[in-house]
């Protein structure tokens, strides 16, 4: 069996997660995948702080040099865990990275899409001495698609079945759904950005707190208040509800600007943090229950990743508007939720040095299946 490494680092900043995956066979759905390893390296506050800033509004100078300082952390970050996990470098095929997507803008209206992701590549080969394939969904947007969710795809490869129908729930900064129908019943999955998973809890969290959380632990602070319907109203009447897939977002639309303005209109209003926070918790699940109901078929099981997975009190009101479907994190399929991600990228770097389409039209409208990718040899 072959063996990759995937690289990720998301919308909510917070580190780089290093996949090791092994896959069976040559065709398209591989023989047999199994996770070998994974590890999570936090980033530090400085650079969590640039990426934050390229995200927003740095200028062409920095976004250049956090690329190449972004690509020299991911290479350690990979070195490190192959370290850890007892692998060597020449162990491994190639190495499937992500990037950090600072600005994403999918097509509308007649306008074609354009994407940008940091962590030079050449970086990452030339440091870590490992074939790397790159820069995978802006191949998916020059085809008129969205270049997301880029995930779908292995999605649909390892974790469909024959028995049911099956929804991926990824509740990472921001949240996206896979519902696959039951393999062989002739339906076509579908895949879309369902909206804010837990950027703005984040967010809020830290500005609610002063800084002393970055996130809402165990989701206390959203338990510990009530939902206000005019809250929860205020961001959910947002156009992008009512798009149809194929629809993706991000930081863009649901990011820091937006929420600073939000919760400056609520505490002057004498709001509790803790109903604000309830109220942010619930966006999340009613725009989790509104991308199901556009699912064109039965999802009788749903399984949860991401870090909002990790937060009881979004599991729970998710939970809840998806009854009766049954809600569990993804380690019931037997694979670790906070590494799918990164494992998926995995999957892409074998799919482009196999030769084999591994873009998801049906996920993300682009006109056909592509080779995903760019690459770097070691």
């Amino acid at each position: 069996m072959a063996l990759y490494a995937g690289l990720m680092s998301g919308t909510s900043l917070d580190g780089v997660d290093v996949a090791l995956v092994r896959f069976g066979g040559e065709d398209e759905r591989p023989d047999e995948a199994r996770l070998q390893g994974f590890r999570s390296y936090p980033y530090e506050p400085e650079l969590r702080e640039r990426l934050r800033r390229a995200c927003e509004e740095a200028p062409a100078s920095e976004l250049c040099r956090v690329d190449f300082d972004l690509g020299r952390r991911f290479a350690r970050a990979l070195l490190r865990a192959l370290e850890e996990l007892g692998v060597a470098p020449e162990d491994l095929e190639a190495v499937g990275s992500a990037g950090q997507t600072v600005w994403h803008e999918p097509p509308a209206e007649g306008r074609p899409g354009s994407t940008l992701q940091l962590g030079e590549g050449a970086v990452i080969a030339e440091e870590a001495g490992v074939t790397v394939v790159e820069d995978f969904r802006v191949r998916d947007v020059a085809a008129g698609g969205h270049g997301a969710p880029i995930s779908a795809y292995f999605d649909h490869l390892l974790l469909s079945t024959p028995a049911l129908g099956r929804g991926i729930l990824n509740l990472g900064g921001m949240g996206n759904l896979t519902a696959l129908p039951a393999r062989g019943s002739g339906e076509e999955p579908v895949a879309f950005d369902t909206g804010p998973g837990v950027v703005l809890l984040d967010a809020a969290a830290s500005r609610l707190t002063g800084g002393e959380l970055r996130f809402d632990g165990d989701g206390r602070m959203a338990a510990a208040g009530r939902a206000l319907p005019d809250a929860v109203e205020s961001w959910l009447e947002d156009p992008f509800f009512e798009e149809p897939p194929p629809r993706t977002t991000g930081r863009e639309r649901f990011g820091p600007a937006r929420l600073e303005a939000w919760l400056d209109a609520r505490l002057e209003r004498g709001e509790a943090p803790e109903d604000l926070m309830a109220s942010l918790a619930e966006v999340t699940a009613r725009a989790v229950a509104g991308a199901f109901a556009r699912v064109p078929f039965r999802v009788e099981e749903v399984f949860l990743c991401g870090g909002g997975a990790r937060n009881p009190e979004l599991v729970r009101r998710v939970g809840r508007r998806l009854a009766p479907s049954t809600v569990r994190p993804l380690e019931a399929l037997g694979w670790d939720g906070d590494a799918r991600e990164a494992a998926a990228f995995a999957l892409l770097a074998r799919q482009h040095l196999l030769g084999h389409p591994a873009g998801a039209p049906w996920a993300t409208g682009a006109r056909a299946a592509r080779i995903l990718g760019k690459r770097v040899p070691a």
